[in-house]
């Protein structure tokens, strides 16, 4: 992948491989509390907690992940992590207790991070420098397509079939994945002798990158709104008596998401990321706002195609703008910090969000979220935004003289 060719044989492998990994988080998160409460009679409390260790265990292990990937070694660790992640995986099918299912969850939690971790860093590292925009974009689509199908098929065969059937399905999903994944060439990094001594001892540069900082404080406000639209769908369909449409809203959502990365990730590449992240984020803004006023399926369904279409967006440009920013030692690095940012909000944000509920409604949460991401416009703006046109005009001046 260090020549110009896109779509080579590591980069297919890895996007798919990716897909099956996203495709297993999905669908357990979309079903795991109900199991919990029927299996076990967990409470909601309870149940929520089971959901989110996963998350704890996922954003621990890139933080240390990302200090020390290329110390270990990317290919021993991505093979760890994914060995981890089936032996979890098959954990599930012995699961006889609610305190067995938190230990599952938590181990499930650190073999995806690793593995999701060292996936993505080496297919962005890798990627043609004048495609990098539209690779991740392929790339980064593989995960959105997960959100629409883990969510549909889990919830289909809890329905349909007894909760075995589902771990059964995610076990092999999980060895397909480990599987393909040993055709994939990783390429080694080369540590300096001043690398290694800069990662010795406990400083906290050494567990995030400074440089990727700004654009995933961004990044982690956007996916703050954007949990509360993956948390509060249904609850808020069926206030406002839309469950037909709210059955397919990601499914639309992902589409749309998918759709668009057809053009987003060239016009990044060619254009800038100024000239992407600000629709982008106007986008999602805008998607937000027509959810909180949706009184239709139409309306509704319109609202899913906008914030798909923004967040797929801003997510892609984001990470890549993370990695163009930080230094080449440090690229692992600096996609473990921007994806720390977004799983973090994916955690906090639904927990901060249901005290908003209570106070202003669910209307009310998404006209307040509509103006939070409204404000990432001008906050990307003095981040990032206006760093880049100035480095897109100094470019332009020179490239005039010369």
């Amino acid at each position: 992948m260090n020549n110009s060719k896109l779509w080579t044989k590591d980069f297919i492998i890895f996007t798919f491989a990716s897909f099956f990994l996203n495709f297993i988080f999905f669908l357990l998160l979309a079903t795991i509390t109900v199991y919990s409460m029927d299996v076990f009679n967990a409470s909601e409390s309870k149940a929520g907690l089971i959901a989110g260790i996963f998350s704890v265990g996922m954003v621990v292990s890139r933080i240390f992940i990302g200090k020390y990937m290329d110390w270990f070694g990317r290919k021993r660790l991505l093979y760890s992590g994914l060995i981890l992640f089936l032996i979890a995986s098959l954990m599930y099918l012995f699961v006889k207790s609610l305190t067995f299912l938190i230990i599952v969850r938590l181990i499930h939690g650190v073999g995806f991070g690793i593995s999701t971790l060292i996936m993505t860093t080496v297919v962005l590292d890798t990627l043609p420098k004048e495609r990098r925009g539209e690779g991740a974009a392929y790339f980064n689509s593989s995960a959105t397509i997960a959100t629409a199908i883990g969510p549909f098929l889990g919830i289909f065969l809890l329905q349909y079939t007894e909760h075995k059937s589902l771990f059964i399905l995610l076990s092999i999903v999980a060895i397909v994945s480990v599987l393909i994944s040993l055709f994939a060439r990783i390429p080694k990094t080369e540590i300096t002798k001043e690398q290694l001594e800069e990662m010795k001892g406990i400083r906290l540069k050494q567990f995030f990158e400074g440089k990727a900082l700004p654009i995933s404080i961004v990044a982690g406000l956007i996916a703050v709104a954007y949990s509360g639209v993956i948390s509060f769908l249904t609850p808020y369909a069926i206030e406002i008596k839309l469950t037909t449409a709210a059955s397919i809203f990601f499914i639309i959502l992902a589409m749309s998401s998918f759709i668009s990365r057809f053009f987003t990730g060239r016009l990044f590449d060619t254009k800038g990321e100024n000239v992407v992240m600000y629709p982008a984020i106007l986008l999602f803004s805008s998607g937000i706002l027509i959810l909180s006023q949706s009184h239709h399926g139409f309306v509704l369904l319109m609202a899913g195609s906008l914030i798909g279409i923004g967040f797929g967006t801003i997510f892609f440009c984001s990470q890549v703008i993370a990695l163009k920013k930080s230094p080449p030692h440090r690229v692992g690095l600096a996609i473990a910090t921007f994806l720390t940012f977004i799983q973090g909000a994916y955690g906090i944000g639904p927990f901060l969000l249901g005290y908003l509920i209570s106070v202003v409604n669910y209307r009310g949460m998404y006209i307040t979220l509509a103006i939070l991401s409204l404000f990432c416009i001008f906050l990307y703006y003095s981040l990032h935004g206006k760093e880049s046109t100035k480095r897109i005009q100094t470019s332009n001046e020179y490239s005039k003289n010369v």
